[in-house]
């Protein structure tokens, strides 16, 4: 299921989701300080353009929570709200679900992004 489900992921809404990323990384890395937070969002728009197969496992100490606090106020809710609607939307169809739920896991990744890696 791994690479068939990379690429119809990819084709259908994959590619949309990974360019999220992207883009949420470049408007970070336009400051000095935000180059750290600009190279991890890099990093998860490889695992939205290509979910299937990895997991995401979290962790992290106080700076973590000081990261993600500070991303879920300036960029995490807009991408957690576009990955849970578009699960939502993949979800009603039975053929969807699969595609759906990976939506779902980056919805929470992109709530807490920080003390996150990805295996």
């Amino acid at each position: 299921m791994g690479c068939l489900g990379n690429l119809l992921w990819f084709v259908f809404g994959g590619f949309i989701s990974g360019m999220s990323w992207c883009l949420a990384g470049v408007l970070w890395c336009i400051t000095i300080v935000g180059i750290p937070v600009g190279t991890q969002c890099f990093k998860f728009a490889g695992l939205s353009f290509f979910p299937f197969g990895k997991e995401v496992t979290y962790g992290g100490g106080a700076g973590s929570l000081i990261l993600n606090v500070i991303w879920l106020v300036v960029s995490g809710l807009p991408l957690a709200v576009e990955h849970l609607a578009i699960g939502i939307v993949l979800c009603i169809t039975v053929i969807g679900i699969p595609f759906g739920l990976q939506q779902f896991k980056l919805a929470k990744l992109a709530l807490m992004p920080f003390g996150a890696t990805v295996q």
